[in-house]
């Protein structure tokens, strides 16, 4: 892999950058592998990364059906926080956080990181009190979080209408070190290290059935032929059900549609994250002047990747009493992911009832700022065939034993 630099751009320039080449391989999969990972999306590929870099095993292929990142890690509003309740939580996302500020870095390849801060506002007496908890477990866990006055708010956000007639702003949590990245990039990046470490990436490869004997997994039935595997590993999101369905074990989450728009691009006017729990929505400007938008996933299974127009009036009509200024915007696009949802809103990374088959799922609306996090954790398990410190809490055992880790009360929403 050519390394990028300032250098790398010169020199390419001055011969019309004829010398690119693949940012990652397209290969032919083998026979078999150590380890094969369904899903190329952030998690995936992350997973990937890690096994290599961190423990040295490199005979891994990535499958994905699709394109690489097509699925929710390129359909969501970037959001990067770890401002969460729960001690599992919060180291977890705080881990992938602190991975976050330096992975262009350490993939050498820009991400486009911006710790602009996420503010979520406390819009009832009810809200203000979890709030107020969630600062306090924040100082126990050692992340930088505070709580801000309606005054406060008005300064980070000057547009905002504090006033509102159905839900006035009475305060806020705020964590300067939280923002965003670009999600496509983090996707790419962690695919072009990966590969240039010797990880497969298949793209167009489905996975359409799951091989096992008496002793646990043997392999998998693609597209592409059958593939050999010592373990494999199922990181596919909202289409989490259906392989494990072909592994023969059930999982306790439900998939539903998940979806954001974006309006069309203008000047800057908001410089950070603004999140309602209350009216559920929840913006930020991209570098393109777009507002970014999201709302609540739909009240109804499904696969599709549309949404559904209640939820955009139901978002739309809260954020623009709040922020006056963007009622005479039009909306450029829209669009829907298929998130796995658990009865905690917390996900599962561990080992399933089939030995040699692991999983990484139910991360719901919030599993872009957990990839960092989430690839190390799982990569970790799969190294040493058990859950680390990160990622043990989050075990399948948990819901027939009664552990739940629950941040659905703590955040009032999914995520």
């Amino acid at each position: 892999m050519r390394r990028y630099s300032a250098f790398a751009i010169a020199r390419e320039a001055l011969r019309h950058h004829s010398g690119w080449g693949e940012a990652w391989g397209s290969p032919e999969p083998k026979p078999g592998y150590d380890v094969v990972i369904v899903g190329a999306g952030g998690h995936g590929l992350a997973t990937a990364y890690y096994l290599a870099k961190n423990h040295g095993v490199k005979n891994v292929a990535v499958l994905e059906k699709g394109w690489l990142g097509g699925g929710n890690t390129g359909r969501n509003t970037t959001i990067i926080r770890s401002n969460y309740l729960r001690p599992p939580s919060t180291a977890i996302f705080e881990k992938a956080r602190s991975l976050y500020e330096t992975l262009s870095q350490d993939l050498n390849f820009n991400i486009m990181f911006s710790p602009r801060g996420v503010l979520m506002l406390g819009q009832t007496e009810h809200e203000m009190r979890a709030w107020k908890r969630t600062w306090h477990a924040n100082r126990l866990a050692g992340i930088e979080t505070e709580m801000v006055s309606p005054e406060r708010i008005k300064e980070i956000v000057p547009i905002i209408n504090l006033h509102g007639p159905r839900y006035p702003v009475l305060g806020g949590l705020w964590q300067e070190r939280a923002g965003t990245a670009r999600h496509d990039a983090v996707a790419w990046g962690y695919a072009r290290a990966a590969s240039d470490m010797g990880v497969h990436i298949i793209q167009n490869c489905e996975v359409t059935g799951v091989d096992r004997d008496a002793n646990g997994v043997t392999g998998v039935q693609t597209t592409k032929g059958p593939i050999y595997c010592k373990k494999l590993c199922i990181v596919v999101a909202g289409s989490s059900g259906v392989l494990a369905d072909m592994a023969g074990f059930r999982l306790p989450i439900e998939s539903v549609a998940l979806q954001a728009l974006v309006s069309e691009p203008v000047k800057p006017m908001i410089d950070c994250v603004i999140m309602a729990n209350t009216v559920h929505g929840y913006i930020s400007q991209s570098d393109k002047g777009e507002l970014v938008i999201g709302g609540g996933a739909d009240g109804f299974n499904n696969y599709t990747q549309r949404g559904s127009f209640q939820h955009i009036e139901e978002t739309l009509r809260a954020l623009v009493e709040m922020f006056p200024p963007i009622s005479r915007m039009k909306m450029l696009r829209k669009w829907g992911g298929i998130v796995d949802m658990t009865g905690d809103r917390s996900p599962i990374i561990g080992k399933t009832p089939v030995p040699g088959i692991f999983i990484n799922c139910g991360w719901g609306t919030g599993g872009f700022k957990a990839i960092p996090g989430s690839g190390w954790a799982t990569a970790e398990m799969l190294a040493k065939g058990e859950p680390g410190d990160l990622a043990a809490p989050f075990s399948l055992d948990r819901f027939r034993e009664g552990r739940m880790i629950d941040e659905s009360v703590a955040a009032a929403v999914a995520h």
